[in-house]
């Protein structure tokens, strides 16, 4: 009976693995079990990081909103609750933008949220 291997699929599976670790250090590239363990790591952080990635921009676009509100007389919750009393519907990504680029459009919304205060 003949021999049969695994050749073709085991180097395919090897190279798209050696792939993956392109960048890596040490003998994290090359070696193919701690490979394997380094790019299954990797891969669940990048899953985790992609989703976390979202939390920390919001959390700098308040960050910035915050410093751009006291700078105008008003705390970052009262901003926030001014524009959605006002109907405003400018989102934070938008208002921190306004906030570095434009200070002067982002007072007037800020006068805005505190005439809808008022």
């Amino acid at each position: 009976m003949v021999r049969v291997t695994n050749a073709v699929a085991a180097n395919r599976w090897k190279k798209r693995l050696l792939k993956k670790a392109k960048g890596f250090v040490g003998d994290r590239k090359n070696h193919l079990r701690l490979t394997s363990d380094a790019v299954m790591s990797a891969m669940a952080f990048n899953y985790k990081h992609r989703k976390l990635r979202k939390r920390d921009f919001r959390r700098l676009w308040i960050v910035r909103l915050s410093v751009a509100a006291k700078l105008n007389g008003l705390s970052y919750s009262r901003l926030i609750n001014g524009l959605n009393k006002a109907g405003c519907l400018i989102n934070r990504k938008m208002l921190s933008e306004m906030a570095i680029r434009d200070p002067s459009s982002f007072s007037s919304v800020a006068v805005l949220a505190k005439g809808a205060l008022a």
